[in-house]
């Protein structure tokens, strides 16, 4: 009989032996046996909590882009100015927690798998609409519609690139730093091209 209250527990122990297994492993190599090995927990558990390895990977792609959403909430208040909520959105973009090495295994693996999973690929995609909605809501209160859409696309993909380039050359804090002042150069340099 499972302890009261420890579902929670689990779930989460699950998903970081998830984060840890796929880094170590990546997404195909990794298996329940893996998981669970990693959790100190039963291969069974993990058909119980999430349905199996499918449900499972779907969780922790889920857990990331809730602390990725974390990151920018905490931050904003109701007298943040657009400009800064737009540096907040860089910033939640390359938080440590981003940058921790599982965790940018694992975000890497779960985008090579989305162009194979239909799953995967619609987080993916509420990922990447979420990205460019923020940026889109921000930079409209500072140019036209039309601008704040351009300038949301192209800051969406000088984020996604300056990340992708610093993970890959499997660069350091300082260089993840770089990047991030690199990506508020950019939001800022658009400010000044488009806004009002």
């Amino acid at each position: 009989m499972p302890k009261v209250g420890m579902e929670p527990v689990r779930r989460q122990q699950l998903i970081d032996a998830t984060i840890e297994s796929v880094a170590e492993l990546g997404l195909q190599s990794t298996t329940i046996n893996s998981i669970s090995k990693k959790a100190g927990l039963s291969s069974g558990i993990i058909s119980h909590y999430f349905g199996g390895k499918q449900g499972l990977i779907e969780a922790t792609v889920r857990y990331l882009l809730s602390n990725l959403k974390r990151e920018l909430i905490e931050r904003v208040t109701t007298t943040t100015t657009p400009e800064q909520r737009l540096m907040f959105i860089v910033e939640a973009n390359f938080a440590r927690l981003q940058l921790q090495s599982d965790t940018t295994k694992t975000w890497l693996s779960f985008w090579a798998q989305s162009m194979h999973d239909a799953q995967l690929h619609r987080l993916q995609n509420v990922n990447s609409r979420r990205l460019l909605s923020n940026l889109t809501c921000s930079f409209r209160k500072l140019m036209s519609a039309a601008d704040a859409k351009r300038a949301a696309e192209l800051c969406a993909a000088m984020i996604d690139g300056l990340w992708l380039r610093a993970v890959l050359s499997k660069s350091d804090v300082d260089q993840f730093e770089h990047c991030e002042q690199l990506a508020k150069g950019y939001v800022n340099s658009l400010i000044k091209q488009y806004g009002a």
